[in-house]
């Protein structure tokens, strides 16, 4: 229980429901100091994105390039495909239902917010399109130069980059959102859309199991092999992910699941599970890509244009490859695309962190689940142009 309480999606709800509570009940002399410290969190925040960006992407690349293979680009291009298709199915869902969820007549906000009382500018090292551009260019070079020692280095930057995430970013994270929604509720605008929330992650629950349907039906089809004889075994490692949040804490569980498949080759297992635990990342992309649309509807009384959604989505599957696999990863590395794609503001970027971790546990269920449908694929494929069965070790 006590972990429970201590968990981020916990914390944050706890933030919410006092940011609200606070937020109807505050005064002007409240409210001014309220919005200057979310200016200071969102300052915070915001400068540590392009150092996100850097630290979870580019060493993602160097690691991963190390173990080039054929067998190993056609994992990324299935990892790749995967997420893309998921955010595609997601948006096109999302121009179909959104418009229907009567966000718009909720928007009139009752009163202003107060200046910032004063404001202190935190400029990032680099705008988020450098930091991607920087990050794929470092990744791809450490990979053609057998840069080891430089490879090193990255891994070492990312531990530290994932090290500030945790103990300065999630720490401060509760508070940020507990002055967003703080601000939200005194302007009046938001405390009418929490049902709002409450069926779009419905709806966001039964995408998943629709993408995962999909996926194990293509990876059938291909094969030759019944999907049930993979998935059948992920139970375990669906309740695990959904317990843990975190593909990389889940790994071990699904390792075992799929190992009793006999559906599965044993190399394409050794491979591939610890593989796309790492970059196929399906189920969390599929939820935010319908989150932000949902909230641009909601804060900014508009849909995202069709070819700016294109665009967050083909890019999102490259940061959902960096992404580490740890709670609320696929967000927070893509925390710069929100900001510089979608032109989201902070009461945007908080909103989103937010319901996206109220059901972040059953995206990554969906994403370890899925996995085992990518692994068949994978199996399919080796047997199809008869690879000899081997040991594959991958060093992750």
């Amino acid at each position: 229980m006590s972990k429970v309480f201590s968990s981020l999606p916990f914390r944050l709800i706890v933030a919410l429901v006092i940011g609200i509570i606070a937020g109807l009940v505050a005064n002007e002399a409240v409210m001014n100091v309220v919005v200057t410290l979310q200016s200071l969190a969102g300052e915070l925040i915001f400068f540590c994105v392009p150092l996100i960006i850097i630290g979870f992407i580019a060493p993602s690349i160097a690691r991963l390039g190390n173990n080039a293979s054929k067998i190993f680009g056609i994992a990324l291009a299935l990892a790749y495909i995967s997420s893309v298709g998921a955010a595609f199915m997601s948006m096109g869902a999302g121009y179909g239902i959104i418009p229907y969820l009567n966000i718009e007549a909720n928007l009139v906000k009752t009163q202003e917010l107060p200046p910032v009382l004063f404001k202190l500018q935190i400029p990032q090292i680099m705008s988020v399109m450098s930091a991607l551009v920087l990050s794929v260019l470092i990744g791809l070079a450490v990979c053609w130069n057998k840069a080891t020692v430089f490879g090193s280095l990255l891994d070492e930057f990312q531990r530290i980059v994932i090290s500030i995430v945790t103990r300065v970013i999630i720490p401060v994270l509760p508070f940020f959102i507990a002055f967003t929604f703080c601000s939200l509720a005194y302007e009046g605008a938001i405390t009418k859309q929490l049902p709002v929330f409450l069926v779009v992650i419905l709806i966001v629950l039964a995408g998943h199991f629709i993408w995962m349907a999909l996926l194990y039906g293509i990876a059938g089809a291909y094969s030759g092999k019944s999907p049930f004889r993979v998935i059948r075994h992920y139970g375990p490692a669906y309740l695990t992910a959904v317990g843990t949040m975190s593909s990389a804490a889940t790994l071990p569980v699904a390792l075992r699941c799929a190992q009793k498949s006999g559906a599965l080759r044993k190399d394409m297992v050794d491979f591939g599970v610890p593989l796309f635990a790492n970059i196929h990342l399906c189920g969390s992309v599929l939820t935010e890509v319908f989150f932000v649309m949902t909230v641009s509807r909601i804060l900014y009384g508009v849909l995202p244009d069709p070819g700016t959604m294109v665009l967050f989505c083909l890019l999102l599957g490259v940061f959902a490859i960096g992404a580490p696999g740890v709670p609320g990863g696929t967000v927070m590395a893509s925390l710069g695309l929100i900001i510089s794609v979608l032109g989201f503001d902070t009461g945007g970027t908080a909103l989103m962190l937010t319901i996206f971790a109220l059901q972040d546990s059953f995206g990554t269920a969906c994403n370890v689940t899925g996995d085992g449908a990518l692994t068949l694929i994978l199996t399919g494929y080796a047997e199809k142009h008869k690879l000899e069965e081997q040991k594959i070790e991958l060093a992750l």
